[in-house]
């Protein structure tokens, strides 16, 4: 009578799972991976493949492939060198790029999302190895992942636009469906770059527009937010955050590119050198202003850095608090009120990053919930603001989409997400 093979054990599968992503496929020939192996050589093919590390690594695309796409599929993909062009990068290398899949610092992302996205893989193993059966069809090696970003961790499919935007990164990310023989190829649709959301407030509906690209290439608002640390130092104009962004779009060059005028960086250098002594540290919430430099040809006129960054002495890392977000939006707010008493014309756009999601450690939602609480607060007093959010990825925008979509209860609020 034939033996039923037992169910491998959830957390034999995960140490061999993270084993894997230690070493690579390029060495799976070298590791002791009995359980994923067994699992492996009893999927229904075909053609089964003819080596042990072939077979695992099928097991591992098809675990993937039955997360059902996402951020939790992307940052999989990354963690596990299945995704295009991945294969032969070191474990730190494919560490770093699924951090940067959700937003968060490498540090952050080991010690909480890792474990959550290779005990998610081990999960499928162990539903696969239960079922018999293939679930899903494996990601195939070179295939691109979900487009742009995936998830969010936190977002799913949204109303309206974000439904658009998620169905077509799904479709990306599937290569777009294999045609059927006889049938043309379906044909793919981008996700819009600018979204606008009517939300329901106390006593009348204001809609906010969310944008879906750098924030250098935003159009007609009066004030941009950046984040700053609590010294007002900019990074280097080469880097890729926000506030490096906008010093690098304002600054001033001459035909050939070269450099003449940092001017982002100069005014914010002459503000903390007024408002306090050179190198002494500001409390979080702070907000200089400064022109936008030469992003006024853009029709930005004026930048506010928050300062909600506080570095961690002897490293490289920073703190940022959801409070200090709050606080700084709030004063962020009234600056441009009290400003509004001698511009002209009046300062009646703005525009928010989700601050502290980047290196600061925060997830989107954490930023949003955040920052929506001292924007929530001017308008039920009835501040005439045109509020806009600016996300690089589309998955960050079906968020912020969907939270939106939901404030007043229209639908699932920041409460509702998972």
């Amino acid at each position: 009578m034939p033996v039923t093979p037992r169910p491998p054990d959830h957390g034999s599968v995960l140490a061999e799972v993270r084993r894997v992503r230690r070493a690579g496929l390029l060495r799976l020939r070298e590791l002791d991976v009995p359980e994923l192996v067994r699992v492996g050589r009893e999927l229904p093919s075909a053609a089964a493949p003819p080596t042990d590390s072939g077979a695992v690594e099928r097991l591992l695309r098809t675990a993937v492939a039955a997360v059902g796409g996402g951020t939790l599929q992307e940052a999989a993909e990354f963690t596990l060198g299945l995704a295009q062009g991945t294969r032969d990068w070191p474990a730190s290398s494919r560490r770093r790029r699924a951090a940067q899949v959700y937003g968060v610092s490498v540090e952050r992302f080991r010690k909480h999302h890792e474990l959550m996205v290779l005990g998610q893989i081990a999960e499928r193993i162990v539903d696969i190895a239960a079922r018999g059966a293939q679930p899903a069809s494996p990601v195939a090696e070179g295939q691109p992942g979900p487009l742009g970003e995936g998830p969010q961790e936190d977002g799913g499919p949204a109303s309206g636009h974000a439904a658009t935007a998620t169905g077509a990164a799904t479709a990306t990310g599937a290569a777009a469906a294999t045609p059927t023989p006889g049938h043309p190829p379906t044909p793919l649709a981008l996700p819009p770059a600018h979204r606008t959301v009517p939300v329901r407030l106390a006593h009348r509906t204001v809609p906010v527009t969310v944008h879906v690209h750098s924030v250098d290439l935003l159009r007609d608002i009066d004030v941009v937010l950046s984040p700053s640390n609590t010294y007002f130092s900019l990074p280097a104009a080469y880097k890729s955050s926000v506030a490096a962004t906008l010093r690098r779009a304002g600054a001033r060059r001459d035909a050939s590119g070269g450099l003449v005028e940092d001017r982002v960086h100069d005014e914010l250098a002459r503000w903390a050198g007024r408002h306090a002594a050179p190198g002494r540290e500001a409390l979080p919430g702070t907000v200089a202003a400064t022109s936008a430099g030469a992003l006024a040809e853009q029709g930005i006129r004026r930048i506010y850095h928050v300062a909600v960054a506080v570095p961690r002495p002897g490293t490289n890392d920073y703190d940022v608090q959801p409070a200090d977000l709050t606080r700084g939006v709030a004063r962020a707010l009234a600056l441009l009120a009290a400003e509004n008493a001698y511009a002209e014309p009046p300062l009646t756009s703005v525009c928010l990053p989700l601050l502290g999601a980047g290196r600061g450690g925060l997830s989107p939602l954490e930023s949003f919930s955040a920052l929506w609480a001292a924007v929530e607060a001017e308008l039920v007093r009835g501040a005439e603001l045109d509020v806009h959010f600016v996300v690089r990825r589309h998955a960050r925008a079906d968020l912020v989409e969907r939270l939106l979509a939901g404030i007043g209860g229209a639908g699932p609020g920041p409460r509702g997400v998972q």
